[in-house]
């Protein structure tokens, strides 16, 4: 009986990441490989990074570092750099730590198979391309394990809108969607396997574009139609969103689709439009906070997500004092912000910074701010009613954990609740980062 080999994946970044690690997963099934949840006695390890965060590529250098004495202690371990710091640096991390055996970009992991061959001939490996072929029908149909009820599902990649602190179009491409029925077919395939909420992911992931087996060009809005239709799922999200690609039928959508969920995480960076214009958003801070208005008049639950970068190249305390004012403008339910880091290649690197002295007292002044608002909206909560979907056991006996239509977790005590279970749920309490409920059935 063949033993079969271990593999170890850290993920880092964002949520296409994890999906990313997931198919990577599955691409090594083939060759033998199961997963595990140490480093230690794996066979192959993978780090599957990402080039958003603040030092991204000297992180992974480091934890590169931490590796080499499992790499001394067990000469015949794999290891591999996928991701965006892949693509981003390619052979240079070959040169820098010469105990990697394999890297691969974001566009090129349909071809883990063929490098770890190369690996175990003892040779390296380095694939940072854009091929041509769709990595997403190169790649073998997924197993038929059972699944959570929660799974991501990406239906576009890349990035045409080039912001000038961002990396995307250079590492992941530009704009590229799926075809309509692989998604239909791979969002049935989840479904069989048990779950019943899906994320719909993209870069850019309103700016979707697929080919109908019609002929036809379908949107977001059309392709999120179609999975309303499929039975046994229950929920449907997607992100990340550009403000500019916020159509007229996926606003309709979130009215009408009983199936969409009323969460939107819709990024803006900056209330400054000295700020947006030089960020390169193609949109001014009004017509942001026209967007919202009329999202909130067509579905007025709306729970609403941001993001924010603080300290951008020339940002001074009037534009910031601008983005505070949008901040207390919109009401964020939930907001990721950040201070400016550079990117090589990047436009924005090339400017006059400003100091990180400055970026950390603004960062603390906006997330004082969105952490009152978060409470504020958490608190409102107390005496609604709402739908929540259970994904696991809590931390106390008898306690099951969940997300709420609006992305809050929210726990409940009870026996007759399992994983999987979509129940109505009465919140009763509020506390710093979830909402305590009963049972209503």
């Amino acid at each position: 009986m063949t033993v079969p080999k271990k593999l170890f994946i850290k993920t880092y970044g964002c949520q296409m990441n994890v999906y990313d690690s997931e198919r990577m997963a599955e691409a090594l099934g083939g060759q033998g490989y199961v997963e595990t949840t140490s480093q230690d006695d794996a066979d192959m390890i993978l780090l599957n990074t990402c080039h958003i965060r603040e030092k991204a590529a000297e992180k992974v250098y480091s934890e590169l570092g931490r590796l080499r004495g499992l790499k001394e202690a067990n000469p015949n371990l794999k290891i591999g750099v996928a991701g965006c710091v892949a693509q981003a640096e390619g052979a240079e991390i070959m040169r820098r730590q010469p105990l990697v055996d394999l890297v691969v970009g974001p566009q090129s992991y349909h071809r883990l198979p063929e490098l770890e061959a190369k690996t175990r001939l003892g040779e390296t490996a380095l694939d940072t391309d854009f091929p041509e072929e769709d990595k997403f029908e190169k790649l073998a149909a997924r197993p038929k394990a059972k699944r959570g009820p929660a799974a991501f599902l990406t239906v576009q990649e890349g990035c045409d809108k080039f912001c000038a602190f961002c990396v995307v179009p250079y590492t992941r491409g530009s704009e590229v969607s799926r075809p309509v029925e692989r998604i239909l077919t791979e969002a049935r395939d989840l479904v069989e396997r048990g779950v019943r909420e899906i994320t719909l992911l993209g870069q850019n992931v309103n700016a979707y574009h697929g080919a109908g087996s019609d002929g036809a060009d379908w949107s977001l809005a059309r392709l999120i139609w179609a999975l309303n239709d499929v039975d046994g799922l229950e929920r449907i999200r997607f992100t990340t969103s550009h403000p500019n690609d916020m159509s007229d039928d996926l606003i309709e959508a979130h009215v009408s689709c009983p199936k969409l969920m009323p969460y939107l995480h819709l990024p803006v960076q900056s209330g400054s439009d000295r700020i947006l214009k030089r960020m390169n958003r193609s949109h001014t801070a009004e017509q942001y906070l026209r967007l919202i208005e009329r999202l909130r008049t067509a579905r007025p639950d709306m729970h609403l997500s941001g993001d924010f970068i603080v300290g951008f190249p020339e940002e001074t305390e009037q534009d910031f004092q601008d983005t505070l004012a949008l901040v207390e403008a919109v009401q964020y339910g939930s907001a990721f912000s950040f201070k400016y880091s550079t990117r090589p290649g990047t436009p924005a690197a090339e400017r006059a910074q400003v100091s990180e002295a400055e970026k950390a007292d603004r960062l603390l002044r906006l997330q004082t701010l969105l952490t009152h608002q978060q409470r504020a909206l958490q608190n409102a909560m107390v005496g609604r009613d709402v739908g929540v979907l259970f994904e696991r056991p809590g931390r106390q006996p008898g306690q099951m954990v969940g997300k709420s239509d609006y992305m809050h977790a929210v726990h409940v005590q009870g026996d007759s609740v399992a994983p999987g279970d979509l129940r109505r749920v009465r919140i009763v309490s509020s506390s710093t980062n979830s909402l305590a409920g009963e049972l209503l059935d």
